[in-house]
């Protein structure tokens, strides 16, 4: 996965009140934007404010996306909440070619002994920034960010109409928290 074009599936990992549905949503907005081919949706149950749960997206940038199921191999898996990582296989059917987008506070070398380099990896301390920016610690917006850095499935500028319209009066502090997160986040490819 060296180009945007094609099929990209997405997959978040966040806890009920993140904001992963936000970001998943939001991404695929962008992509429609873009003259893309997008679709988001959640998968929860009967979950409450932080239990687990997954978003996802599949962007196409050359036909329509005619599936309609949960991404069970996805090309990128973007984890909100680094506790997961301790309850969850983030991972799972995560594609060799894949890149595991973090949210977290370890270093490469931490992150690389827990997941090995088979992936490219991207991690953020999305919280700080948050915090830094927003006044919470609420990533989604700064995730977003994150993910833009590993791998340009929709250029940043695509992001600003939707954040704003999301977002309205706070717009400029979640688009300041995705830009910062951006320029933050530490890549590495894989092997």
């Amino acid at each position: 996965m060296t180009d945007t074009n094609g099929l990209v599936e997405i997959r978040w990992h966040g806890r009920g009140g993140q904001g992963a549905v936000t970001s998943a949503e939001i991404l695929a907005r962008a992509a429609i934007s873009e003259g893309k081919y997008a679709q988001a949706f959640p998968k929860f149950g009967p979950e409450r404010r932080g239990a687990p749960v997954q978003a996802f997206d599949r962007i196409n940038s050359s036909e329509p996306i005619r599936v309609r199921a949960d991404v069970d191999e996805p090309d990128i898996v973007i984890v909100l909440d680094p506790t997961l990582l301790r309850i969850i296989n983030v991972t799972s059917g995560l594609k060799d070619s894949g890149i595991l987008v973090l949210n977290t506070t370890r270093t490469m070398a931490e992150v690389e002994a827990e997941f090995g380099t088979k992936w490219k990896l991207a991690t953020v301390d999305a919280i700080k920034i948050a915090r830094e920016e927003l006044g919470v610690p609420i990533v989604n917006t700064t995730m977003l960010g994150g993910l833009l850095r590993a791998f340009a499935v929709v250029k940043t500028d695509s992001l600003v109409v939707p954040l704003q319209h999301r977002f309205d009066r706070l717009a400029e502090r979640n688009i300041n928290a995705m830009k910062r997160a951006f320029e933050e986040t530490v890549v590495k490819e894989r092997g």
